[in-house]
């Protein structure tokens, strides 16, 4: 590459890897890179991947397909995140134009492998042309060998960074470029170690590794400092953290940890996510009552009310277990919205046991469920499991759960008509002459303002509801 640095950046997936990718985005703006918004004017264009389901990998491929002419004008190609630590450098097999493979872990290294893309060499600056590799069965060739390192590897015109899932490296990187300039986040916890059935998670992120407190609460109030007003806390199985410095007594626990970043001054609104239920404590729910800047909002993953199911899936979690946790949220005085996620079709899935998942969407009453067919993901156990659901039938149960949910969230959301709401105001939709606005329980809500009292993007305004929708709710701005 030569003249001005260019990049492309597109993501995939999660809130994780939107935050990965302001990672990203602020190393290569600090490497000299300009960001640009089409592949047309990139010389550097990136994926930022996801392998949670195959339909999201398949997309990365098939967009890596559709741009293969482009490396004819000079422009070359990185994949990074979940699906380049899954497949490695199979990537570069299934599309020889990559140039660039790198895992999550290591987007510290990003300066030293942009320099070997680029054909800068790197050794004056004290780092070496390759970097101790894994010390993994299959990663031995070049007789560097160093346990819980990244691996950075240089063939030819390529570059492949990919990460061990035993190190015990942090995963924070020098710069973030935020995408948006009132609501942040901020990463407590990567990787997971509950290596659920169906999960390619533990095999892409690593073991669970949490930061310091003090970190995560020198970010909270860097981003107040700026002026930031909502902070959303991340982590694969983000209550699942463990303070791993300090004294045993002076650690925080995870809610601890929540309601100190709420005490930060200047931050209006804290949100987490995502819950694993087997380490849910009632502390959170006490947290929430008891700090008024932490989100009334839950998202807590079942995947299935069927005990059998849920034992299959390996979630270390009964259904009775689930609900004791519904039941703190529900006792809860400032009512805290609830949302899931849920799986059907996972190998051996009865008819009764999706019919035990349609009975508990009923006895929780969920404000919102993410729903999802199961599909196999490589390196998992569900893969030696037997008795596959036809897809067919996946699709059917999947259409079922909808239904019925979107009944449930009818009248869920009806119960907020008349009732005076806060949002935050996330933007406007000219179209419709509304503003566009997120409450604390995190509901869309779409308003009308007077003209003169235009409110800005990123201002608390209070709302009167009038009407609702399955997915969102309509107000009129209180002036």
């Amino acid at each position: 590459m030569s003249g001005e640095k260019t990049f492309y950046l597109e993501t995939f997936g999660c809130q994780m890897n939107v935050h990965d990718s302001e990672k990203v985005i602020g190393t290569l703006l600090h490497e000299g890179y300009r960001q640009v918004e089409s592949v047309e004017q990139a010389g550097l264009i990136l994926y930022n991947t996801c392998s949670i389901r195959d339909k999201a990998e398949q997309k990365v491929f098939h967009r890596l397909a559709d741009y293969k002419k482009l490396q004819a004008q000079g422009k070359k190609f990185g994949v990074l995140g979940c699906v380049a630590q899954q497949e490695g450098e199979k990537i570069f097999e299934r599309a020889p134009h990559v140039s660039l493979v790198c895992g999550s872990a290591s987007y510290r290294n990003l300066p030293q492998m942009l320099a070997q893309l680029e054909g800068r060499s790197t050794l004056q600056s004290g780092v070496p042309h390759v970097s101790p590799i894994l010390g993994d069965v299959g990663r031995r060739d070049s007789g560097l060998v160093a346990q819980g390192s990244p691996l950075v590897r240089i063939t030819g015109p390529r570059v492949t960074g990919l990460d061990d899932r035993e190190t015990d490296q942090c995963f924070e990187t020098e710069f973030t470029a935020r995408t948006n300039p009132h609501r942040g986040y901020i990463t407590i916890i990567e990787g997971c170690d509950k290596f659920c059935a169906y999960c390619v998670v533990p095999f892409t992120r690593g073991k669970e590794r949490s930061r310091t407190s003090d970190s995560v609460l020198a970010e909270a109030r860097q981003m107040a400092d700026l002026g930031y007003t909502e902070i959303q806390l991340l982590g694969q199985n983000v209550n699942s953290y463990k303070d791993p410095a300090g004294k045993p007594g002076s650690r925080k626990t995870f809610a601890e940890l929540l309601a100190a970043v709420g005490e930060v001054p200047g931050i209006k609104r804290v949100r987490f996510t995502t819950s694993h239920p087997r380490d849910f404590g009632r502390d959170i729910i006490d947290a929430i009552d008891a700090v008024p800047t932490l989100c009334d909002h839950v998202h807590l993953p079942v995947q299935s009310g069927s005990d059998k199911v849920l034992n299959a899936m390996q979630r270390l979690y009964t259904r009775e277990q689930y609900l004791e946790r519904i039941a703190w949220m529900k006792s809860a005085k400032r009512g805290v919205s609830i949302t899931t996620d849920v799986i059907v079709g996972f190998p051996g899935e009865t008819e009764e046991d999706f019919h035990q998942t349609l009975s508990l969407l009923d006895e929780v009453g969920y404000d919102g469920v993410f729903t999802f067919k199961y599909s196999p993901r490589p390196n998992t156990p569900s893969l030696a499991l037997d008795d596959a659901i036809p897809d067919q039938e996946k699709s059917r149960r999947l259409e079922v759960l909808m239904s019925r949910q979107k009944e449930i969230q009818i009248t869920r959301y009806k119960k907020y008509i008349g009732s005076n709401i806060e949002v935050m105001v996330e933007g406007r939709n000219e179209s419709r002459n509304q503003w566009i606005g997120r409450t604390s329980h995190n509901k869309t809500l779409n308003f009308t303002a007077p003209a003169d009292a235009s409110p800005k993007v990123g201002a608390y305004v209070q709302t009167r509801v009038v009407g609702s929708f399955p997915n969102s709710l309509l107000g009129e701005m209180v002036v």
